[in-house]
């Protein structure tokens, strides 16, 4: 035998115990059981443009935001791997010249002075909640680490650092930290905030800058002059940043449309993100006119508001009550915005749409204002007065609570609820049938319902179902009433004097108190948005004095002044729109009767008294002498359907001899109103 044989013996058994070492390493790391890398995260609610609207701690009350490595600033990740990790890219778990550095800097300093974890290794600890002074805890890294290189990409591995690192108190992973230290999303950093966040995992709580601002100081600027060492910074960089301010207090997690936010998680409780088509930007706006208007109207007031794009449905702000606790004795966890309230008068504007439609009336048709009963329920205006005879525009404007009624009692409560439930809105009642009582307020509606309501009008009588969720199919309600009738309606709602200071003619608008100053309400649109305000108290008891038109609209007025810097225009009339004056009206129109009119007569109609029906005379002088009671001046009479006479004032009068035989005379008033007797003529 050579002397080389030995040596190749050896060497082969060293290169095939090296082979078994390898592979049994191999089986070890392919028989670790991971832990769970799917880690529960807090469920965020957005905005349209992904803005943050409201984040919820997961079930420990951590706050753990699942990050997007695209939205993470890079900077600060090559600033992290630089400084944890600068061969995270090529290793495969662990770092063999990391961790000979880290024992021979121990060795030389009698003490450890860095240490030799990955960021992959510093995962599996995080993942494990493992500690790391024990070799038996080392081991166990190693060996989660190397698995985890073997079944997830260097992406993934970093990822999940960026949701797990702790940065003191209640918070783990980049996005948690910076919305919390700074205030803002990880996606645009500076080099100090950077380096803060690189320095913090490692001592989370000795490093918190609002409690140990000397050391997260220190830690924050060894991690700059180390990035500045290796060229990752300048020096003027480096010193300013050094030279920044820490932060002091943790800032608070975003709260924006709290209450939307929550009904939103309950429907979906899967759900890990919720995009939603609010608008951030308006939503805080309106949130502080609404804390503020509910402030100036008293103790125990609150307030909620309502915002939606009529022509898409998209709700863009929804503020549920003055403030989102119970300050003030306000009950601001209740949800304002869909409780069950009296919606006053605001139902009137569609009570007379659906009257035009149905040939009932015209905006100009006259109505009597007066005292009326109907079976036991005996009406009443807001201010116990009677103005007589008025325009059905006035009467919307002046929001009088007899003509309403009548035409409720011509259509029918029932298809007033019809028409309500096409609208999409869903009316509550507090018992048996709907009466009369509907077109006050006797029944029980949401905000929500309202605005829906009103979007239908500002949409031509049919308009879209109101959505939040951005993901949502577009859906429309059923038609409430013709595009004619919408437009009288909206173009009736124009003509009311706006609150002092605010634009006239802009908002097609309603205001509308319930009974006993429970609610006050008002609601509007423009060409493009409507919206919805109510003020009350939460708990339904009377608020004194208050009346929609003085505390809901100049809300509603400076709500659109917020929304945008204009008015969107309101549409023009249809084709179809009869526009005349009340003298171009059709007769029928001209007055408003009810159906049976034709078998009841009115009390003021005119009434021939002579010569009765089915009298004999002679022929006297070739004229015939007639007498009337009631009516109003000027008359028309008819001889056996033609005109013989016209523009009468007086109550006796002659006409031409109507020929001989048997004749059928009708008297005819300015209001329409006729009487008619039949006699003979020898």
């Amino acid at each position: 035998m050579s002397k080389a044989a030995p040596l190749l013996i050896a060497l082969a058994i060293g290169l095939g115990v090296a082979a078994a070492l390898r592979d049994a390493a191999d089986r070890w790391v392919d028989r670790t059981i991971l832990p769970m890398t799917l880690a529960e995260t807090s469920v965020e609610i957005r905005d349209r443009r992904g803005e943050l609207l409201r984040a919820y701690t997961v079930g420990d009350g951590i706050w753990r935001l699942s990050p997007d490595a695209d939205h993470v600033d890079p900077g600060f990740v090559q600033m992290l791997v630089r400084y944890e990790d600068k061969r995270f890219r090529d290793h495969s778990g662990i770092d063999p010249l990391a961790f000979l550095r880290a024992i021979g800097q121990a060795m030389w300093n009698g003490k450890p002075v860095s240490g030799g974890s990955t960021l992959t290794m510093q995962v599996a600890r995080l993942l494990e909640d493992g500690s790391t002074g024990r070799w038996a805890g080392k081991l166990r890294q190693i060996r989660v680490a190397m698995a985890l290189e073997r079944r997830l990409s260097k992406d993934q591995i970093l990822t999940l650092y960026l949701t797990h690192a702790p940065y003191g108190g209640n918070l783990e992973g980049v996005r948690a930290a910076t919305l919390a230290w700074f205030g803002k999303e990880p996606n645009r950093l500076t080099s100090a905030e950077s380096a803060l966040l690189v320095a913090l995992p490692q001592s989370p709580e000795t490093r918190r800058p609002d409690r140990f601002a000397g050391q997260a100081r220190s830690a924050r600027d060894r991690v700059l002059a180390r990035m500045q060492t290796q060229g990752l910074i300048d020096s003027d960089e480096a010193r300013v940043a050094m030279g920044a301010d820490l932060p002091d207090q943790m800032h608070r997690f975003p709260q924006v449309a709290a209450h939307l936010a929550d009904r939103i998680r309950s429907d979906d409780r899967s759900a890990r993100r919720h995009d939603l088509t609010v608008d951030a930007r308006v939503q805080a706006a309106l949130e502080t006119l609404v804390a503020n208007a509910a402030r100036r109207a008293g103790p125990r007031v609150s307030a909620a508001l309502l915002v939606a794009d009529h022509h898409s449905g998209e709700i863009i702000a929804s503020v549920g009550s003055a403030n989102y606790d119970s300050i003030g004795g306000r009950q601001g966890f209740v949800d304002m915005t869909r409780a069950i309230r009296s919606p006053g008068s605001t139902l009137k504007p569609l009570i007379y749409g659906l009257a035009f439609d149905q040939g009932l009336v015209h905006p100009e048709t006259l109505i009597r204002d007066g005292p009326v009963t109907f079976g036991s329920y005996s009406p009443q205006n807001f201010d116990g007065e009677f103005r007589g005879d008025v325009r059905v525009r006035e009467a919307l404007q002046l929001s009088l609570n007899i003509p309403v009624v009548k035409l409720t009692n011509e259509l029918g409560p029932a298809r007033v609820m019809a028409a309500l439930r096409q609208s999409g809105a869903d009316p509550q009642l507090p018992g048996g049938a709907p009466g009369l009582a509907i077109s006050l307020g006797g029944i029980g509606l949401s905000l929500h319902d309202l605005v829906q309501l009103y979007a239908g009008l500002a949409q031509g009588g049919t308009g879209p179902m109101l959505r939040v969720d951005q993901n949502a199919q577009r859906q429309n309600a059923g038609r409430l009433v013709s595009d004619v009738a919408a437009w009288q309606v909206g173009h009736m709602l124009a003509g009311l004097t706006p609150p002092p200071g605010a634009p006239t003619g802009v908002l097609a608008y309603k205001t509308g108190t319930s009974y006993g100053h429970r609610d006050a309400w008002a609601i509007g649109y423009d060409g493009r948005h409507v919206i919805g305000v109510w003020m009350g108290r939460a708990d339904g008891t009377p608020v004194p004095g208050a009346f929609g038109g003085d505390l809901a609209a100049p809300v509603l007025f400076e709500a659109f002044g917020r929304l945008k810097p204009g008015f969107d225009p309101l549409p023009p009339p249809p084709a179809a729109t009869l526009i005349l004056s009340a003298a171009e009206l059709p007769l029928p129109l001209r007055r408003f009767r009810p159906r049976d009119a034709v078998f009841s007569r009115p009390k003021d109609a005119p009434k021939l008294i002579f010569p009765p029906s089915g009298a004999q005379l002679p022929v006297s002088g070739g004229e015939v002498t007639l007498k009337l009671r009631g009516g109003a001046a000027p008359f028309t009479v008819l001889a056996n359907g033609r005109p013989v006479a016209s523009g009468l004032r007086r109550r006796e009068f002659e006409i031409p001899y109507p020929g001989k035989g048997f004749s059928t005379l009708v008297v005819i008033d300015t209001m329409g109103l006729s009487d008619r007797v039949t006699i003979r003529v020898d």
